[in-house]
């Protein structure tokens, strides 16, 4: 064999392996980069705490009615008042869109109140004027009351599970290798709640 083909012919076998390696490290580390982008979107996602996770109908307060009744629904919104009585606690509640994780939003859109009841006593301290909760339990009916002098027929549901949500707190982190006379640490959010599961 003529040397400079024998050469020629090594140089194409080196060029072709290099080649192959390289495609399988591009197919490799395209690989540990969907895994990545797939973690980091995974993680970022809202998910719906244990306690409120489930399907339920679309229906909204102001829109129910008898053919509701009956039904298990997740509500929520902001606590207008809590009124223990006798044997059971009800809470008036404002409600308002949920977002995905089930959490109140602050839009300034609601659907009308309704009253979230639940046997024994909750304390109006803890259920105050303002936090936001979310309910789930059966719709059993309606019932009138007042706001003001204005008559206002509530849905009512005998709930099951109350989330009361805490209000964000924030927390700031600081890198212990990083130093700048000027910067404002930022803080990051987090979210937590108190939990009452029912019967």
């Amino acid at each position: 064999m003529n040397p400079a083909t024998f050469k020629s012919s090594k140089q194409a076998d080196c060029y072709h392996d290099d080649t192959v390696a390289k495609g399988k490290e591009m197919k490799v580390l395209h690989a540990l980069f969907t895994v990545a982008i797939t973690a980091l979107l995974a993680a970022g996602c809202a998910t719906v705490p244990e306690p409120l996770a489930g399907e339920y109908p679309a229906t909204t307060p102001d829109l129910a009615d008898d053919s509701h009744v009956g039904q298990n629904v997740r509500w929520g919104g902001r606590i207008v008042d809590t009124r223990p009585g006798t044997d059971e606690t009800c809470i008036e509640i404002l409600a308002r869109p949920l977002d995905s994780k089930a959490r109140p939003s602050d839009s300034e859109r609601h659907y009308g109140r309704f009253l979230a009841c639940r046997a024994g006593f909750e304390d109006p301290a803890i259920f105050e004027e303002g936090r936001d909760i979310t309910a789930i339990g059966r719709l059993t009916g309606f019932v009138e009351g007042n706001i003001g002098d204005f008559t206002y027929v509530y849905p009512r549901i005998s709930a099951d599970t109350l989330f009361l949500w805490a209000d964000p707190q924030p927390a700031y982190y600081y890198d212990p290798f990083w130093y700048d006379p000027w910067y404002t640490p930022r803080a990051r959010w987090h979210f937590s709640g108190r939990v009452i599961i029912g019967r």
